[in-house]
């Protein structure tokens, strides 16, 4: 008998097969799957805290970034109505639910079927039911809709755009450079073209284009020919490891020891480039950005982290251009950044920066 199976007899001798479950497969598992200890955060507390306490974040997990601050600024009341842009892992959102201390309504978007899903039922089981908690299936350039169909505008809004550690650590959804997996990227699996797709899509002077324009990459002339490269060589790009080391080839004129830094770095804007223009994510935060007056209360606030100058230039744009119209009473001056103790405990989090703006009271 398998030490996998234990056989029981029960009282009609009818055998029962029990299962154990299977062994975590040491302190450093290399597949996701096997990772059941980070999955399971609720049942293995001891573990993800040793985890979190390095500074690192457990895999399909996601920690919430500059929640302090938020919450300072947003300035939630009992009976207030919110919405949390993009949910995420829904940390955010459970802070600022916590504020409402049970009484008003927080509304939550995400385009993610998978995690969306996942999410709503830890807020579910942590005490926040369909009373106080709506979860829509719904991309947060349709802010719109959330006030047309309740007839009631928002007291406060968050928008977090950057993408969630859950996302980035499972390989099947082939956001990392770090670990081989389909070259996907979409923030939805179940629709539009991959991150693979799209590459065979482009000539070599758009891919270069994108990767200037979504990344600013200094050697996008040298990738875009790699890529095409392979493509004319009947071996297109299927993968996250084979665009690592599409990259790795295209860079290889650099010196020795200027090849891993610089690999590294072009890896991640490169994956950046690609992910943005499938998710057409600049597109969506435009359209996101015109919407926000219409939709906020008087008084209303609104607050946004941008991961990259791209964002961070359109939300600066946008709220510059509506307060000298008066649309917003106030608006940051500067981007407000992590201390350098939540840079410390989360490695995650020292690349966002957050613009608020409230809007005027008429």
């Amino acid at each position: 008998m398998s030490n996998e199976e234990i056989k029981t007899e029960g009282t009609e001798n009818a055998e029962v097969v029990h299962k154990r479950r299977k062994r975590y497969s040491g302190t450093h598992p290399k597949k996701f799957s096997e990772k059941y200890k980070e999955l399971n955060p609720e049942k293995y507390a001891d573990d993800v805290a040793h985890i979190i306490s390095r500074g690192a974040t457990p895999a399909g997990m996601h920690i919430s970034i500059m929640v302090n601050e938020i919450l300072e600024f947003l300035d939630i009341k009992p009976g207030q109505i919110g919405l949390d842009a993009t949910l995420g892992y829904g940390g955010h959102t459970k802070a600022m639910l916590q504020k409402l201390e049970g009484n008003g309504h927080i509304y939550a978007l995400d385009v993610d079927p998978i995690e969306s899903a996942k999410t709503k039922e830890r807020l579910n089981k942590a005490g926040f039911g369909d009373d106080i908690l709506t979860v829509r299936l719904q991309n947060f350039k349709d802010i719109d809709k959330v006030v047309l169909d309740t007839g009631k505008k928002l007291n406060f809004i968050l928008a977090d755009l950057g993408v969630s550690s859950m996302q980035i650590d499972n390989p099947e959804r082939g956001f990392s450079y770090k670990v081989d997996g389909p070259l996907d990227l979409r923030l939805n699996p179940h629709t539009g073209v991959t991150g693979a797709q799209r590459l065979l899509q482009l000539t070599q002077a758009e891919i270069e284009g994108m990767l200037r324009e979504n990344a600013d990459e200094p050697y996008a002339d040298r990738i875009a020919r790699a890529i095409v490269r392979r493509k004319t060589s009947g071996r297109p790009i299927q993968t996250t490891s084979d665009l690592r080391s599409c990259i790795a080839d295209a860079l290889s004129f650099l010196p020795k020891g200027e090849q891993k830094e610089a690999i590294k770095k072009s890896c991640q804007r490169t994956f950046q480039a690609i992910r943005i223009d499938i998710n057409s994510e600049f597109e969506v935060l435009y359209e996101f950005l015109e919407k926000l007056p219409d939709v906020l209360a008087p008084g209303g606030r609104v607050a946004v982290l941008t991961f990259h100058s791209g964002e961070d230039r359109l939300v600066k744009k946008s709220f510059k251009a509506l307060k000298n119209m008066g649309i917003y009473s106030d608006v940051a001056r500067d981007v407000i950044r992590p201390t350098p103790e939540e840079c410390i405990k989360n490695s995650r989090s020292k690349s966002p920066k957050m613009r608020w703006a409230i809007r005027a009271d008429y």
